[in-house]
């Protein structure tokens, strides 16, 4: 692309609806397909706790939401996150999360998809390791050439996407509960809430645990903040599809977790780690677990796809700070969309999957990423200071309370994740590895920090 043809401006294309069908296309992945039973055994099969678990992640989720959604409506402004990090607390800590997100937690995220999306495939088709890789690949390539394409052809891809695994979801559920109610003999210990040999200490070191899995499945909700600068009326956009947002994915989740529960019990269910394709194939058929392998393909790609649409605005946003490559602020004269840092993030994409052994590395970074997502939400305090006295469209309900739960939720998380690391040599391994990664950023922001500074002198 010449030079003189390249704009860095991106044009404010995406609607409310758009933004809302993004909160929760992102969210849902396959998390509510398989999650549900690991988290029913961190808490020993104690269906109360576990309920409330899925019922805490939603809230954390919401209080997240909610205080993104007043830095998003103060500042709306490509890069979402990374803008507030780094109006909040600096240059350095806002690139180091650029950083993190463009080496391993974004692209690692659509490898991961990918991979989901090759496996549950091959439970329709069967495929040879060289067509699997094939899949693989051609998966990334498709989100990344429809990024590249244009904004609202992705836009619209994402909608459609994720209005068809919300209503497969939402009909399985319902199939579920109304036929294992009728055909099966849990409902007694569902109300006991049977299984549970906790109490006290472990069983809020349980929970503790469960919650990691369970904000693993909430994970996503963030990535809209990355596309503010093309929201429409973002000022009214954010807080109201934030908010709706947020309330519709607890409920789906609490909807889908309790069918699955009805169709099999606490006992079966815990021990189901497909437990959505389990619970379909017990009451409905061996055919039906081939309908949720085709479900959860559906749901991975529009996640896929999510990732590709929000995750480049942040490169775009570092390089228009002087901070990332000056092609990833070029905008394509023909197509709209931040084209180079696309194709950046689909080729890197590529490379993570293909790379054994990733997916644990992948697993370590989660934590690294719950460090900023608390460090944005607290850019609050520093820029609301810095903005007295000014006119802010839209505050966060029960400030300063909202946004401080958040952050303390995101450090007891990071400290739990830490925690669990360093009993397991291995685990502890990868952690390290993983601050490793982060901390490799450090020449680069000095590189181009002082490059910045060069330029300004000649």
């Amino acid at each position: 692309m010449p030079p003189e043809q390249a704009t860095h401006k991106l044009a404010r294309i995406l609607r409310e609806r758009d933004l809302l069908l993004l909160f929760i296309g992102s969210v849902v992945g396959s998390g509510i397909f398989l999650t549900p039973a690991l988290i029913l055994r961190r808490v020993c099969g104690a269906v109360g706790a576990s309920l409330m678990v899925w019922l805490l992640g939603g809230l954390l989720s919401l209080l997240g939401a909610l205080t993104y959604a007043e830095l998003a409506a103060a500042n709306p402004e490509t890069g979402g996150l990374y803008c507030y990090i780094r109006d909040g607390f600096g240059r350095l800590p806002a690139f180091l999360y650029g950083w993190c997100l463009f080496l391993v937690i974004a692209s690692a995220t659509i490898g991961a998809l990918a991979h989901a999306f090759t496996k549950y495939l091959q439970e329709i088709i069967p495929l040879t390791a060289l067509q699997a890789s094939l899949v693989l690949v051609l998966m990334i390539a498709v989100v990344t050439a429809v990024n590249i394409w244009g904004t609202r052809k992705s836009s619209d891809l994402q909608n459609v996407t994720t209005l068809m695994k919300v209503g497969i979801i939402l009909v399985l559920s319902a199939v579920l509960l109304v036929l294992g109610s009728l055909h099966g003999h849990h409902g007694r210990e569902l109300t006991a809430g049977t299984g549970s040999s906790l109490h006290g200490f472990d069983l809020l070191s349980g929970i503790g645990f469960a919650m990691i899995s369970v904000l693993w499945a909430y994970e996503g909700w963030q990535f809209g903040t990355y596309s503010a600068g093309e929201v429409k009326d973002p000022q009214r956009s954010f807080p109201r599809a934030f908010l709706l947002g947020s309330l519709l994915l607890a409920g789906l989740y609490l909807f889908a977790v309790v069918a699955y529960l009805v169709a099999l019990g606490p006992c079966v269910a815990a021990t189901s780690d497909t437990i959505a394709a389990v619970a379909a194939t017990t009451v409905l058929g061996p055919w039906a677990g081939k309908l949720v392998a085709a479900a959860i393909l559906i749901s991975t790609f529009s996640s896929a796809n999510s990732v590709m649409l929000t995750a480049p605005r942040v490169y775009f946003a570092m390089a228009n700070d002087k901070l990332f490559f000056k092609q990833f602020a070029e905008v394509h004269p023909r197509f709209g969309t931040p084209a180079a840092a696309v194709l950046a993030l689909g080729v890197w994409s590529c490379v993570l999957a293909l790379a054994g052994g990733f997916a644990k590395l992948a697993d370590s970074v989660i934590f690294i990423g719950w460090i900023f997502y608390g460090l944005g939400a607290a850019a609050i305090f520093p820029i609301r200071r810095a903005n007295q006295g000014k006119q802010i469209p839209y505050r966060v309900p029960g400030y300063p309370v909202t946004p401080l739960l958040f952050v303390l939720a995101a450090l007891a998380l990071v400290g739990n994740a830490i925690y669990a690391a360093v009993k397991d040599p291995h685990e502890f391994t990868y952690l390290l590895a993983a601050l490793g990664l982060m901390l490799l950023g450090l020449p680069g922001y000095f590189f181009w920090s002082r490059q910045q500074v060069r330029n300004s002198r000649q």
